[in-house]
C-alpha cells in the first residue's frame, strides 16, 4: 500500500514487515525494514564539525579528512534550508552584511540571510527573492532580514518604499513586516506594498491582492484594494485609516513588468518556483531534453573554454561558510541548486526534481556551492602556483553526494541532496565522505580550477588568479568536504572596499515593531574569525557561536526592535467576508498582468481569476418631483367605433 507522507516522500508498506521505500520525483530511495513490534534504530547522527569547547580552541581538520566528529547534531541545530538572492540591482546600493560594520556595493547574486541589510540611495532599486516571494525596493529604502529560515521570513522597513509578490505561503509559514507603526503579518498570497515617509512617523500599506494584519497593540485586518495610513510618533500609539487603494505609479508598473517575466518565463517548466533567479535563465541559455538525465540547460553566452565556477569570487557568508558568487546575471539558481555536467561539448546545467501532476516532491534545499574540493601544501607546487598553498575545486556532477563543510543531521543531508539530484542509492548518507569516489567531472578538461589561498581568503576575483588543472595533474590528489583555509575580513565583503553610500544615521538607528522574536544578534567576524581557523576553516555550530555572542558585543549600529504590546497574538488566517475569492484580485485601475499559461508551466497555481468588469457609469436619474412629466399619446378611435 503506498500512501502519501510529509515532505514530499511516498511510504510503501507490506502487511508481515513494516518496510519503507522513500520515493521522490519516481525514483526508488533506501528501504527500512523492521519486524512488527520492534522499534528501528536511528541513524547515526553525523556532524560537520567539532563544537568550540568552552575553554582552548577546537583541533584543526587536516584537509582531505572526514569531518570532525563530536557532539551529535539533531534537525533543529541544522542550517537553514533557503537563502534570499539579492537578485536585479541598478544604481546605488549598498550591503551591510551583519558581521560587519561598513557599508560596501551589493553585488548581484549574492545570497543575503539573518542580519544582512540593504541601502537603496537615490536611483536605486532593488530585487530580493526568497523562494517563491520577492521583495522589491525602490529608492531611498532601508532593508533589513531580520529573521529568515526554513519557516520564518521577517523583513524591516523603516524607511522607503516596497513591494512584495507572494506566490505561496504555508499554513506553518511566517512572512511579517516590521515598521516603524506596525508589524505586518502576510496572511494569503497576493501584491503587496508598504511605504515609510522619511520622517518614520506614518506607514502606508497598500494591498492589491491578498490579506495583511496590522499588529500594534490590536489587529487590524486589510483587505484586497484598500490602503491603511498607521500613524504614530516613534513608541505611540497608532491611529488607522483606511481608504481605497491608489493608482499604480511608475514603481507598481516597474515590479509588474518584473512579476510578468517570472509568470510566462519558459523555464519554469523545468525548474522549481521555490528556486531564486529561475527567469532569468530564459534568455541566457537553451533548454534540452536527453535520455540520459532528462531535461538540462546549456548557457549560451559565455566564452569559449568557459566552465562552471570560474567567473565569479568566493564569500564567506555564515552558518553556510564559503559561498560562491557568480558574475553572470543568471548565475544563481544553477550554483546554488542541481548539478553540473559536460555533454555534447559544452556544459549543461542540470536540475533538481520539479512537481509533476500526482508527484509531490521536498522543497529545494539551499547550497552554498556544490562543488567538491582539492587543495593542500604541495598541491600549489604540483600546479605551478608558487608562493604557498592552493585551493582547487570542480563542480558535482548528477546522482553524486554533495557533503557540507559544516554541521548537519542525517534529515538535512538527505534534503540538500535528494531535491536538488536524483539520489539511487540512498544507503550513502549513512557514512557520507568524499574519498574513493569517481566524480565524473574530476576528468573534464577545464573543469577543475585552482587560485592562490591568499586569493580565496581575501574574496578577491578568481579569474585573474585562476589556474585550470589540467586532467593529468589531478593523480594522486585528494579530494576534500572543505576548503581548508580560513576567511580574512576580505571575504565576508566579496573583496569590495567600503562605500560611501548609507542610511542617514537617525533611519538606522529608528525602530521597528515586532511580531515574531528577532533571534540574537550575528556575531561580529572579528571575535569568531580565531575561532574559524582553529576549526579548520569551518563554519561554526549553534553551540559555539552562542559561547561567542555571550562575552562578545555585537557589531554597531545594530537594528532596535519594539515587541507588540500585550504580547504576540495568533495570526489570524480565517477567511472573513472582506475577502472572499478571488484570492489575488487585481487592481481595477491598473493593467492587469497577463494571464499564465498552465499547460507550459505544470508547477504552478492557477491562473488568477480575471477580475470582475468595473460597473458601467450610467447617470443617477432625478428625484421623481422633478422628473419631465410626458403626456401619453391617445389611441386612435375608429369612425365606426366613434358613431356606436
Amino acid at each position: 500500500m503506498m500512501v502519501p507522507c510529509l515532505q514530499g516522500w511516498y511510504v510503501t508498506t507490506t502487511m508481515w514487515t513494516r518496510s519503507f521505500v522513500l520515493i521522490s520525483a519516481g525514483v526508488v530511495g533506501m528501504t527500512l525494514v523492521w519486524a512488527q513490534g520492534q522499534t528501528p534504530v536511528p541513524a547515526q547522527q553525523t556532524t560537520g564539525q567539532a563544537p568550540v569547547p568552552a575553554a582552548g580552541p577546537a583541533p584543526v581538520q587536516p584537509v582531505g579528512q572526514p569531518p570532525v566528529q563530536g557532539q551529535e547534531q539533531g534537525p533543529a541545530s541544522d542550517v537553514p534550508s533557503r537563502a534570499a538572492r539579492l537578485g536585479l540591482v541598478t544604481g546605488n546600493v549598498t550591503l551591510q552584511p551583519g558581521s560587519i560594520e561598513d557599508w560596501i556595493p551589493a553585488p548581484q547574486n549574492r545570497p543575503l540571510t539573518t542580519g544582512d541589510r540593504l541601502w537603496t540611495d537615490t536611483g536605486g532599486r532593488a530585487e530580493v527573492n526568497v523562494g517563491s516571494m520577492v521583495f522589491r525596493l525602490n529608492s531611498r529604502t532601508n532593508f533589513t532580514i531580520i529573521n529568515l529560515d526554513d519557516r520564518v521570513a521577517q523583513v524591516q522597513v523603516s524607511s522607503g518604499t516596497m513591494n512584495v509578490r507572494v506566490r505561496k505561503i504555508g499554513d506553518d509559514e511566517s512572512v511579517e513586516i516590521d515598521t516603524p507603526q506596525a508589524a505586518l503579518s502576510i496572511l494569503r498570497p497576493g501584491d503587496y506594498r508598504v511605504d515609510v515617509n522619511e520622517q518614520g512617523d506614518t506607514s502606508f500599506v497598500t494591498v492589491r491582492g491578498g490579506e495583511i494584519e496590522a499588529t500594534a497593540g490590536q489587529a487590524f485586518p486589510i483587505h484586497p484594494r484598500e490602503q491603511v495610513r498607521i500613524a504614530a510618533a516613534e513608541g505611540g500609539a497608532p491611529t488607522f485609516d483606511r481608504r481605497e487603494a491608489q493608482p499604480a505609479d511608475q514603481f507598481d508598473n516597474f515590479c509588474m513588468d518584473r512579476d510578468r517575466n517570472e509568470d510566462l518565463s519558459q523555464s519554469a517548466r523545468y525548474v522549481s518556483r521555490d528556486i531564486p533567479g529561475y527567469s532569468d535563465l530564459d534568455a541566457a541559455g537553451r533548454w534540452q531534453n536527453t535520455p540520459q538525465y532528462g531535461p538540462v540547460w546549456t548557457p549560451t553566452a559565455v566564452p569559449v573554454g568557459w566552465a562552471p565556477y570560474h567567473t565569479g569570487h568566493w564569500a564567506w557568508i555564515a552558518p553556510w561558510g564559503w559561498t560562491w558568487v557568480d558574475d553572470m546575471p543568471w548565475g544563481y539558481a544553477p550554483f546554488h541548486y542541481g548539478r553540473w555536467v559536460y555533454i555534447g561539448g559544452a556544459w549543461a546545467w542540470v536540475p533538481g526534481p520539479v512537481p509533476q501532476p500526482g508527484v509531490v516532491v521536498v522543497r529545494p534545499v539551499y547550497a552554498p556551492a556544490l562543488v567538491a574540493w582539492v587543495g593542500g601544501p604541495s598541491f600549489g607546487v604540483a600546479i605551478g602556483i608558487g608562493g604557498g598553498a592552493a585551493v582547487g575545486w570542480f563542480p558535482l556532477g548528477p546522482r553524486e553526494v554533495f557533503v557540507p563543510s559544516y554541521g548537519y543531521s542525517p534529515a538535512y543531508i538527505e534534503r540538500v541532496n535528494v531535491s536538488n539530484t536524483v539520489i539511487v542509492n540512498r544507503t550513502v548518507f549513512t557514512n557520507a565522505n568524499v574519498t574513493n569516489v569517481t566524480y565524473m567531472n574530476r576528468g573534464v578538461t577545464g573543469a577543475v580550477v585552482a587560485v592562490p589561498s591568499a586569493t580565496m581568503i581575501s574574496g578577491r576575483p578568481v579569474a585573474g588568479a585562476a589556474v585550470v588543472v589540467r586532467p593529468q595533474m589531478m593523480t594522486g590528489v585528494q579530494v576534500s568536504a572543505a576548503a581548508g583555509v580560513a576567511p580574512e575580513r576580505g571575504a565576508v565583503v566579496g573583496g569590495r572596499a567600503a562605500s560611501n553610500f548609507a542610511p542617514p544615521p537617525n533611519v538606522m538607528a529608528r525602530s521597528v515593531v515586532t511580531r515574531n522574536p528577532p533571534p540574537p544578534p550575528p556575531v561580529a567576524f572579528e571575535h569568531q574569525q580565531s575561532a574559524i581557523a582553529a576549526n579548520g576553516g569551518r563554519p561554526l555550530n549553534q553551540q559555539a557561536m552562542t559561547q561567542i555572542r555571550a562575552s562578545a558585543p555585537p557589531p554597531a549600529n545594530q537594528p532596535t526592535y519594539r515587541p507588540v504590546p500585550g504580547g504576540n497574538p495568533p495570526v489570524n488566517r480565517t477567511f472573513t467576508p472582506q475577502n472572499t475569492p478571488p484570492q489575488t484580485p487585481v487592481n481595477p485601475r491598473v493593467t492587469p498582468r497577463a494571464q499564465p499559461n498552465p499547460a507550459i508551466r505544470p508547477n504552478v497555481p492557477a491562473a488568477r481569476p480575471t477580475p470582475p468588469p468595473a460597473p458601467v457609469n450610467r447617470p443617477t436619474p432625478p428625484p421623481r418631483n422633478q422628473q419631465k412629466q410626458t403626456t401619453k399619446p391617445k389611441p386612435r378611435i375608429n369612425e365606426k367605433e366613434k358613431e356606436k
